[in-house]
């Protein structure tokens, strides 16, 4: 087994991680805390976000590792792949780059950021509802996206691994 086979079991694994984590804020931790009046959904959002704000080392290296081992993985395949395995990586990693990647750094990471400065506990209800609806729905929508794209790239990655 060679160092691109590696590379692309980490990238399944560690993509995989990341559809999981995705996805079960999307069945689970979204849909838990959206029964939360409005204030207590904003700070709930903020203290498990700080988590992630505070580069936990264990979300990073599942994140950044996710990239990382996926665009290790399309580098190396382009050598060691038929002109099919080469067109399949290549829409992969795009698909994870713009499909996951790209949708957080320019929706779900601004919100998170326009959220955690927010005072929770000076703002009256009415400014709660304001905020909550500045950034629930369009967060989750894109969060739908992210983990849609994530789980094919798991299941595409996957079926890259099979047929080697």
């Amino acid at each position: 087994m060679g160092i691109f086979h590696i590379a692309l079991i980490l990238a399944a694994f560690l993509c995989s991680l990341t559809a999981g984590i995705l996805f079960a804020f999307a069945i689970i931790v979204m849909p838990g805390i959206a029964k939360l009046k409005d204030g207590d959904f904003l700070r709930a959002f903020q203290v498990m976000d700080r988590i992630i704000q505070d580069n936990h080392p264990l979300f990073m290296l599942v994140w950044v590792g996710s990239v990382l081992s996926l665009l290790v993985a399309a580098f190396l395949g382009f050598g060691q792949l038929d002109s099919t395995g080469r067109i399949l990586i290549i829409i992969v990693t795009l698909i994870y780059v713009l499909g996951v990647q790209l949708p957080t750094v320019t929706i779900n990471i601004p919100l998170n950021n326009n959220l955690q400065t927010l005072d929770i506990g000076t703002m009256d209800e009415t400014a709660h509802k304001a905020a909550r609806t500045e950034f629930e729905a369009r967060w989750n929508r894109s969060n739908s996206i992210r983990t849609a794209m994530a789980c094919l790239v798991s299941v595409m990655v996957l079926l890259l691994l099979l047929i080697l």
